[in-house]
């Protein structure tokens, strides 16, 4: 790939996402993923199968994270979105980070059919033995706080 674009999504929003740092200065996309927000996404439906919606407290978060990064934000059909974005840079392909979530690799898998798309694996914030359980960040936080905090000792 000579012209990528580059595709962000909820997964790895950060200065050290590996897209970012793998081709500077190319043009980037986060797409507010309509059905993911209106809570219509498997990914947000609980153990008994009730989706609910992003919260705005996370939507806010994520808004925040955007705006440190070079990223234009669009709205929609997550991968109906990043191939016009694509199409509007003249892109050969679309570089993007993995993610253990199964709606990105379904999105990927839409997009390989228009596009080569790469998938760059982020430096894990940390290592987790124990099944990770991505419906809620806060699940997921009470399972990787012991890990992030268990080195950190105040310097007396």
């Amino acid at each position: 790939m000579k012209n990528p674009i580059l595709w962000l999504h909820g997964d790895a929003l950060g200065p050290s996402n590996p897209a970012l740092l793998s081709h500077p200065g190319q043009p980037a996309v986060f797409v507010f993923d309509r059905e993911l927000l209106r809570g219509n996404s498997p990914t947000t439906a609980d153990p008994q199968g009730a989706a609910e919606p992003v919260s705005l407290k996370r939507i806010g978060f994520l808004y925040e994270c955007l705006l440190e990064l070079p990223v234009t934000l669009r709205q929609g059909d997550v991968a109906s979105e990043v191939l016009r974005f694509a199409q509007a840079h003249g892109a050969d392909g679309i570089v993007t980070s993995s993610s253990v979530d199964p709606r990105v690799g379904s999105i990927c898998r839409t997009l390989e059919q228009s596009l080569p798309v790469v998938q760059l694996e982020p430096t894990p914030f940390v290592e987790l033995e124990e099944g990770l359980n991505l419906g809620r960040f806060s699940r997921y936080w009470r399972q990787a706080e012991r890990e992030v905090w268990a080195d950190w000792a105040p310097q007396a």
